[in-house]
Order: structure tokens, then sequence, then C-alpha cells
């Protein structure tokens, strides 16, 4: 493993189950970590804290991905503080159950809110840190996506239609600002968070059971799957799936 002193990187929605494992990740590997956060403030300082001694400090920033201002002002207060953004990792998400066949459920507002967080924000991280993560040659942007852009199953259709969008930028994005950013995209399947473990444990036994390793995904798995993405410097515009086969069954 390269190490990754004196580089930095930007995780959006470092504070949750998913960011948090990225974040400890990448500051194990020597980076410094900006954790972004939108409402999360108190988390995310607590985590920016705990992370271990790197060559940047470690910070917690307001990172609101539905807000291009908002993160107009991120990018200026990273510049002020590092000068640089080696690595971005768009993490922040949003979703909320609702049986594929509801489509009243699946309301206009909910629909805007998980398209707005999930397809815009990544473009909107991506449009205000472009300039900082061009600036060596070698940024890397890595998209946290879903298997669900595959499967087309998972929480609700807006969110596999928002990952699939993703995915598809990703390529999209990979294209454009290449050769000096790299864009790719992780793709877990379902993730053993503590959101995840709240649920029903027969359910969460029934989806271990129609994956062919016959388990979820650990936290840390997601982690390590970003690092060996912001390490293959001759990958770009692609998929890493991090499922355990969920797609073969």
């Amino acid at each position: 493993m390269t190490s990754l002193a004196g580089s930095l990187a930007i995780i959006t929605g470092g504070a949750g189950g998913l960011g948090e494992a990225i974040c400890r990740t990448l500051a194990d590997a020597g980076a410094g970590v900006v954790v972004g956060y939108n409402r999360s403030a108190a988390a995310a300082e607590a985590l920016a804290a705990a992370l271990p001694p790197a060559a940047l400090p470690h910070a917690a920033l307001r990172a609101p991905v539905t807000d291009s201002a908002g993160l107009a002002a991120l990018a200026e207060e990273v510049v002020a503080r590092y000068g640089r953004c080696d690595i971005l990792v768009n993490c922040a998400g949003t979703t909320r159950f609702v049986p594929h066949a509801d489509l009243d459920g699946l309301d206009d507002a909910l629909m805007d809110q998980i398209l707005a967080t999930n397809v815009r924000g990544p473009f909107a991280a991506v449009r205000a840190l472009r300039h900082l993560l061009a600036a060596n040659g070698k940024g890397v942007v890595v998209n946290i996506s879903s298997i669900a852009a595959v499967t087309a199953m998972g929480s609700n259709v807006a969110y596999c239609a928002s990952k699939a969008a993703l995915d598809n930028m990703t390529k999209s994005l990979a294209r454009a600002l290449a050769p000096a950013i790299r864009v790719v995209s992780v793709s877990p399947g379902l993730v053993d968070t503590e959101f995840v473990k709240s649920m029903d444990q027969s359910w969460r036994d029934e989806q271990a059971a129609r994956t062919p390793l016959k388990r979820l995904a650990a936290p840390e798995e997601i982690g390590q799957a970003v690092l060996a993405a912001v390490q293959l410097n001759f990958t770009t515009g692609a998929i890493i799936p991090v499922d355990g086969g969920r797609p073969l069954a």
C-alpha cells in the first residue's frame, strides 16, 4: 500500500456509518481527512479529533451537498487551510423505505430530496472542488454508489434510479475530467451499519442468505475499497462492486 501522507481527503457524509469507516481508513493510510457534514457537526468534530495524527491536520467542515453556495464556501475554507485537495469521496446520501409498488408513497418531495442529495450533490461537490483536485494532475473522486443501481432492488424506486444515475455520471465525469482527475464508483451491497443492525434480524439473515458469500459487508470493507480505488492509478470510469456477489444470486 502506498502511503497517503501529505495528501488531503474530503469525505462528504463523513460522520455517517459508511463515512466514518472511510475517514478512518484514509486517515490510517496517512491522509489528512476533512470530515464533511451537513447537520452532524458534533459527531464530525468528535470523529476528526479521534483520527490518528497525520502530516495534514484533520478537520470537520460543513459540506452541505444540496447547497452549492455552501460547497463553494467549503472549497474556500479548504484553500485557506490546506491549499490542496487530492481525494474527494462523495458519501453523503439519503433514502427512505417505500415499497416499489407503492407509487403514491414515493411522493414528489421525497423523490426530489433523493435525487438532489444522491445525484446533484456529488456533481456539485466535484464542481466546487475540481480546480483543487486537478491542481497536481493526480486528483481522484470516489462516488459511493450501490448495487441497487444494477439490481433495481433497494429501499425505493428513486433510490435505485439515483444510484444508476450516479454510476453513469461517474463515467461521464471520468471522461470529461481526464487526465487530471480520475473518477470511480465504489458500489456496495448491503452494509452492516448500525442502521442496518437496528432492523429485523430475520430480514438481515435473509439478505445474507441471498448473497453468495453468505454475509453482509462490513463498513471497514467499504473503506478498504475506497482506499484501493484511490490507489488504482490507471483506473477511471470504473464501477467497483463490493457486494459479496449478490447480483449473481
